[in-house]
């Protein structure tokens, strides 16, 4: 089992013409994933031969999902036409979009993340690797070849690059999914959905999380695993030494006073019986050390 992208998964990608699209569409397919078509507007009706399999591109969302019963998207469209992309997508019924684009208007994520919401559309990102289930499907910019090994472990990050660290300190234990939600000031899916989709999976053991300064989502995660989570979490916050007032990588990342420090989430995740790692590698032992022991699927 796996949350949110399964082996049934019908994917669908806008933008797969551009240079971004046809690169990480060929990993997505080595990877395992039912690439059934491309979004083109400008291309409709031509087809794409990637390593020998020949990829459809439809005018629009819709006629995609028309033709091929297709039930993700993966968004990798530029920043000012990256809104309207989005609206189509949710316009044509799509269950979920993998937004992948960084560098869209905060005022234009509000807007569709505010009309996916109405419509019943899951959006992940944007400004994320999207997401993997190992040995299933992989929609996005996550190499798939640093854990090809499923396994029962569960992880919920806002950074990309410590996604993949993550996924290759563990590999030897394996990912039921890996969700990289995006370190945006506004995301569609959060540490909470993602802790409650692992919470709900018989096959997720263990859940680690990858919070980052800025913000309250890691404090709010907190609460939510201190009341309903079961299940062991272990998390790390990156941004420990980033000073205070700037903005560090992601357009969330900023620590304000008080407010949003790495400190201060890992006393929150603490004080919910979440081990917290100084480190990834410290995180991963953490992580393994916790598979070790008695008890080790019991939420502290």
């Amino acid at each position: 089992m796996a949350v949110f992208l399964t082996k049934e998964s019908k994917v669908l990608v806008q933008g797969m013409t551009g240079a971004e699209g046809m690169k990480h569409t060929r990993r997505m397919l080595a990877a395992g994933t039912d690439i059934v078509g491309g979004v083109n507007p400008r291309k409709a009706g031509s087809t794409v031969d990637l390593d020998g399999r020949v990829i459809p591109v439809f005018g629009s969302v819709r006629e995609g999902m028309d033709a091929t019963g297709a039930d993700v998207t993966v968004v990798f469209v530029p920043p000012p036409f990256a809104k309207a992309a989005v609206i189509e997508a949710v316009d044509a019924g799509i269950a979920l979009a993998v937004v992948i684009t960084e560098g869209i208007p905060v005022h234009d994520t509000v807007v569709f993340q505010a009309h996916a919401r109405a419509h019943g559309t899951r959006i992940i990102g944007p400004n994320c690797p999207g997401l993997i289930s190992p040995g299933q499907s992989n929609a996005g910019i996550i190499p798939a070849d640093i854990a090809a090994k499923p396994g029962r472990i569960g992880l919920v990050s806002k950074s990309g690059t410590l996604t993949y660290q993550l996924m290759y300190e563990l590999r030897e234990y394996g990912f039921s999914s890996a969700v990289g939600i995006g370190g945006d000031p506004v995301v569609g899916t959060t540490h909470i959905d993602c802790l409650t989709a692992f919470e709900a999976d018989p096959d997720t053991d263990l859940i680690v999380m990858i919070g980052e300064i800025g913000g309250d989502a890691e404090e709010r995660a907190a609460e939510h695993v201190a009341e309903h989570i079961t299940k062991p979490v272990i998390a790390y916050v990156a941004g420990f030494t980033a000073p205070e007032g700037k903005t560090m990588g992601h357009a969330g990342a900023i620590v304000s006073g008080s407010s949003g420090t790495a400190e201060g989430k890992r006393k929150a995740l603490e004080a919910a019986g979440v081990r917290v790692g100084s480190t990834p590698t410290e995180t991963a032992g953490l992580v393994l050390a916790r598979l070790a022991s008695p008890g080790a699927l019991t939420h502290d």
